[in-house]
């Protein structure tokens, strides 16, 4: 016998694809439209500003002034990224393998997202559906419902402007429940989560093909010969930037001991407090009661944070630093904290400064990104030290890493707010997500010119030292 939330999910499903049916008829203009009008129903200045102000009020996480840039800004880069992409028909050739790629949309498009960021992810996830000429139905947090809500009422007038399905995009109706959640991902045709791990693991458990991110818990390093003041500065405007919701934000800094000090004083100098241990100690049982982080000061100021933990004279901090030497359930302070305070270990090289990430790593964070502030030369070798060695799907260098890691006008990634971490975090895909994962791809293959070889050719230097150490054998088949 069907259930409830069946039936339910199954007539928003029903709509989705006859929707649906409605825009895989689109060409690449009706498509770009749909991306068009989806953009600017978050974009619109004043929209903008009542979806940032509802998101904070409602969730409690962030502050209005960077919920703004970021919805504008992270919506703006998609729509570059975007400008110019073909997903309709035959989107490439290659005449000399005889290939043609031809773009397909995947159908209904479920997507989890979180209360971090409620306005920015929906808004990313629909315009991304839409370029695909998908329908796309969201499962906003309950915290973010109502900012999800208010943006799908400013997406479906604009689709009213163009004459565009409503259904193409839809809500699970409040209150959001984990039974019609997971009734919504076993319905779908492609599940997207963004948000807690309890959320991705329901996502890739749900039997329909899934995109997950992992978990954040960034590190950066900082090693001599950096421009210290600009790292400081890039970080603490990372770190503060929307009181930290961003799973890129810095939870770590680690510091060669060789620039300590001047690194600690540019920090200084940019409003980050280091704690002495008493304040240390009051800070984590506020930030950690019974271990487990504080949901009522997550996102919140540093001076807010302060002001719960009894240190008044870090009351106009922009960011509180404590020192940490160890990783693990026992240290919390070397896990995300999504606050805007920041660990710090200080090491003798790089080489402990890498090893320092791969232990902060192997406990939390692997595969999502590191930070890596140096100079020169030094930097590029660096860098590709960090990524041939390092679990991480990206090597941010010299950036304010929660601006630069979903993409950035001033870098090559691509714009978005979920970022796949690789086997390491426990996701099927490395990059950040983009429109191609909103696609199904049909490739044409036409006979061309054999492109034949022998194994003398191919294994040629590999049989040359197997016959030296004596070994006899054939390499054509027996048949």
């Amino acid at each position: 016998m069907a259930t409830r939330e069946a039936a339910v999910i199954g007539a928003l499903v029903e709509r989705a694809r006859a929707a649906q049916a409605v825009a895989e008829r689109h060409d690449q203009a009706g498509a770009d439209r749909l991306v068009a009008a989806a953009a600017w129903a978050i974009m619109e200045p004043a929209r903008n500003l009542e979806l940032a102000t509802l998101a904070v009020r409602d969730t409690g996480l962030g502050n209005v002034r960077d919920k703004v840039l970021k919805n504008h800004r992270k919506t703006l880069g998609l729509l570059r990224d975007l400008a110019h992409a073909r997903t309709v028909g035959v989107i490439a050739e290659d005449r000399a393998l005889g290939i043609t790629e031809i773009a397909r949309p995947v159908g209904v498009v479920g997507a989890i997202t979180p209360s971090t960021n409620p306005g920015a992810t929906p808004a990313n996830m629909i315009i991304n559906a839409m370029k695909g000429r998908n329908a796309i139905i969201l499962a906003p947090s309950p915290k973010g419902y109502s900012t999800a809500e208010r943006l799908l009422a400013f997406v479906h007038d604009e689709f009213d402007r163009i004459g565009a399905p409503r259904d193409l995009v839809q809500l699970l109706p409040a209150p959001v429940d984990k039974a019609h959640t997971h009734e919504l991902l076993r319905q779908v045709d492609l599940v997207i989560a963004t948000g807690s791990q309890s959320n991705i693991r329901a996502a890739y458990s749900s039997g329909k093909p899934a995109f997950g991110v992992g978990a954040g818990n960034v590190a950066a390093i900082v090693v001599a010969g950096a421009d210290v003041e600009a790292a400081a500065e890039r970080i603490v405007r990372s770190k503060t930037f929307d009181n930290a919701t961003s799973c890129s934000s810095e939870n770590s800094v680690i510091i060669e001991e060789a620039v300590y000090a001047p690194m600690m004083a540019a920090l200084a100098a940019q409003g980050a407090i280091l704690l002495d241990a008493g304040e240390r100690a009051r800070l984590q049982e506020a930030l950690f009661p019974g271990g487990h982080l504080a949901a009522a000061l997550t996102a919140k100021s540093a001076g807010s944070i302060a002001d719960a933990a009894g240190i008044a004279r870090a009351h106009d901090a922009r960011v509180l630093m404590v020192d940490e030497t160890g990783v693990g359930p026992a240290h919390p302070f070397s896990g995300e904290k999504l606050s805007p305070v920041l660990a710090v270990y200080r090491v003798a090289d790089f080489e402990a400064a890498a090893r320092q990430v791969a232990a902060i790593y192997a406990y939390q964070g692997a595969g999502h990104s590191v930070g890596l502030h140096a100079s020169g030369e030094r930097a590029d070798a660096l860098a590709l030290q960090l990524g041939l060695t390092l679990p991480v799907a990206r090597v941010i260098v010299n950036q304010a890493h929660c601006i630069a890691t979903g993409g950035s006008f001033d870098n090559g990634l691509p714009f978005s707010l979920s970022m796949g971490c690789g086997t390491w975090g426990g996701n099927g895909f490395s990059e950040n997500l983009h429109y191609r994962h909103f696609l199904n791809i049909t490739r044409i293959a036409r006979p061309i010119a054999p492109r034949t070889a022998t194994a003398d050719e191919l294994l040629g230097q590999y049989l040359s030292e197997t016959r030296r150490s004596g070994a006899a054998f054939d390499i054509e088949p027996r048949l």
